[in-house]
């Protein structure tokens, strides 16, 4: 029998569920479809027991919610594209099932929200209001072939579609304010650890179906509201959950700026430091500190108050990387430590001063904690950015840090997934760079040509499929290798030499580059 690798497996697996959870929303429009959305009885009991909802949590509610909205979505993108072809029969059919889904999502919703505002309230009549003259008006394009008069009404279907989708943008944004702002009322108002705890998990998923919700939760006090709770003692065994929730939002430039303003920072430090916390308080802690320093963010520059803290976060970092019991914990730890080092040069100075480098050099030979290409890219990362400094050189000649950057440069993903093979990429990329900054010192690179790194760089230059066809792997490899070479010239080939040395950084690497050809 043939079997398939792990991965397809799982995808296949993830379509066909996907597949099962819509087709309840699917089949269930389409028997709207066929009742021309009338009720099957008058008695409001009684008609509640055939909404889906009914019988979910408000968690599960907002997730069909979010599902029957990005039906729609879809289906409007898709009409405008029908009705760019002049399919009018496609367009008919689809613009009825839109309204189908307008009108399920709204009854659905209806069921399990109380309090919702009369301003929701318009904008669901304007919005159903505006599907049915969607739908009288592709009919009309049915009953006619006369190609001006289709024209003609082509512009009117064209706005009815642009103010459909518009009324429609603004009802979900509503919608999700205004449950946004039940679960904070919630976090908020109930002294209940049972009620805050489902209120943080219903606001977590929330903040998963991407950075727009982030941006809902943190304008309407989200932040504010769970940093509230990362100051009351009584409320401990609620803050890994909430410290989680804190780094999602703080993904946002909005989430981010209401940091700020509580202090965020200070409290972040304080629960680091305070040793009678847990180590998964710890740890989500310093996901918030990983997500907040980021260097993908372009809003970091007003994190003035970090600067303050930064000496006892940098310490209580270091020292959760050395106690950490797993690799995940070593892994938040060691992210947030990275991303400092990329964030102020003086963190560097802080860290070989606490003698990390020799902490994340023993970590590495702990296959339990440093157990994937993802951890070592974070120690990489650390040994890169502190490799500027004069002082780096002898921790790790006696660290035994050269042998690991050897192995380093050697990195290949075993499962072939995209984001561990682009890790294992940066990890060769960083290794060489570490190596062609450290080589300075006559030491290190005399360790580095005893350990064969010289062989392992050409082959890295040389062979395509060794680096996977990483340009920045190349430029990094040949930066190494000319520095190695100029400290041990008999190391080299005369023509590894004349290719990879003796020309412009450039002229080798286009000349790596155009390898790949040669092999095919």
């Amino acid at each position: 029998s043939l079997s398939l690798p792990s991965s397809m497996h799982l995808i296949q697996v993830d379509s066909v569920q996907r597949w099962m959870e819509d087709l309840k929303l699917m089949t269930d429009c389409e028997c709207m479809c066929i009742l021309q959305s009338k009720p099957i009885s008058i008695e409001k009991d009684e008609q509640n027991e055939l909404i889906l909802s009914s019988q979910y949590s408000t968690c599960d509610n907002l997730q069909l919610l979010l599902k029957r909205a990005w039906i729609i979505s879809t289906e409007l993108t898709r009409i405008a594209q029908k009705l760019e072809k002049n399919r009018w029969q496609r367009v008919h059919s689809m613009t009825v099932r839109v309204n189908c889904h307008v009108h399920s999502m709204i009854n659905e919703y209806n069921t399990f929200t109380r309090n919702s505002s009369e301003e929701m309230h318009q904008l669901e009549k304007l919005l159903v209001d505006k599907c049915s003259e969607f739908t009288t008006f592709t009919e009309r394009c049915l009953q006619t072939e006369d190609e001006e008069i289709l024209t003609s009404m082509k512009s009117c279907v064209n706005e009815t579609l642009t103010a459909v989708a518009q009324y429609f943008g603004q009802l979900i944004e509503l919608v999700l304010t205004h449950e946004a702002q039940n679960l904070l009322r919630q976090i908020e108002l109930s002294g209940s650890l049972y009620v805050m705890e489902s209120a943080i998990s219903g606001l977590f998923s929330l903040t998963q179906e991407g950075a727009h919700l982030c941006r809902i939760i943190a304008k309407e006090g989200g932040v504010v509201a769970l940093f509230k709770i990362c100051r009351q003692d009584c409320f401990r065994c609620l803050y890994p959950q909430t410290l989680r929730m804190l780094a999602s939002i703080c993904c946002v430039e909005e989430g981010m700026h209401q940091l700020e303003k509580v202090d965020g920072i200070l409290c972040l430090a304080d629960i680091l430091t305070d040793n009678s916390h847990s180590e998964a308080t710890h740890a989500e802690a310093a996901a918030v500190i990983a997500q907040i320093t980021s260097p993908h963010l372009t809003f970091t520059q007003h994190l003035s108050s970090f600067l303050e803290n930064m000496e006892e976060i940098v310490t209580a970092l270091v020292k959760l990387c050395q106690e950490a019991s797993s690799g995940e914990v070593f892994l938040l730890a060691s992210a947030a430590l990275a991303n400092i080092t990329f964030f102020d040069t003086m963190a560097c100075e802080i860290l070989l001063q606490l003698n990390a480098m020799k902490i994340l050099l023993a970590a590495c030979s702990d296959k339990h904690i440093v157990d994937t290409p993802y951890s070592r890219d974070q120690v990489v990362t650390i040994l890169a950015n502190m490799s500027v400094l004069d002082q780096c050189a002898s921790e790790i000649i006696q660290g035994n840090g050269v042998q690991l950057l050897m192995e380093m440069l050697f990195e290949k993903s075993s499962s072939g997934n995209p984001a561990e093979v682009a890790a294992c990429e940066r990890v060769q990329q960083k290794a060489a760079v570490t190596l062609a900054r450290l080589s300075r010192d006559p030491e290190v690179a005399d360790a580095a040509v005893k350990l064969s790194c010289i062989p392992r760089l050409i082959k890295l230059c040389r062979s395509p499929t060794e680096r996977n066809n990483s340009d920045s792997v190349l430029v990094a490899c040949l930066a190494a290798l000319r520095r190695l070479a100029v400290m041990s010239p008999d190391g080299l080939e005369d023509s590894d030499f004349q290719q990879l040395v003796k020309p412009r950084l450039v002229d080798s690497f286009l000349l790596c580059t155009n390898m790949e050809e040669s092999f095919v």
